[in-house]
């Protein structure tokens, strides 16, 4: 397993991960990243923000079975937000979510103070992680968030 930047070959991959995940707890809906205009181009949109990356995890054959992204929230300069990690069924439950948030955060507190991010409650597995690293449950989202459906937020400083 390696984590490695995500590239243009990767678009596809990442997007069957982030649409079936989200088709198996029922969250194919609007206001989810189900419908995010960028998904099936994500390497070029992380490389069109300023202070923004997106990783990928691949397998022995350079397979991507995953991945997680930072990027600027709204117009405040100093949050960024995590956004859209996913593992692919078959690799879940080996540790890599932890492995990709390490990555992620490490690049945050590079540029940002804090962290925002927006989940689902019924995401359990989720909620555990961001609790583990830190976050802080929100009673509502920020302001200019785009997935309105989400019903669960996060907040972590990084200084």
């Amino acid at each position: 397993m390696q984590i490695r930047e995500m590239k243009e070959k990767d678009n596809q991959r990442m997007e069957q991960i982030i649409k079936r995940s989200l088709e198996s707890f029922d969250l194919n809906i609007p206001g989810t990243a189900y419908f995010d205009p960028e998904l099936s181009s994500l390497s070029q949109y992380y490389q069109q923000q300023p202070n923004a990356k997106y990783w990928v995890v691949v397998n022995d054959q350079d397979e991507v079975i995953g991945g997680v992204g930072i990027a600027p929230f709204g117009q405040k300069k100093e949050v960024c937000e995590l956004q859209k990690l996913y593992i692919s069924p078959e690799a879940q439950g080996k540790g890599l979510s932890k492995e990709l948030m390490k990555v992620a955060i490490d690049f945050a507190k590079e540029h940002y103070t804090c962290c925002y991010l927006e989940t689902f409650k019924e995401l359990q597995a989720a909620n555990f992680l961001y609790i583990k690293f830190d976050f802080r449950q929100l009673e509502k989202p920020l302001e200019e968030t785009e997935h309105n459906a989400c019903d669960a937020w996060y907040i972590k400083k990084l200084s």
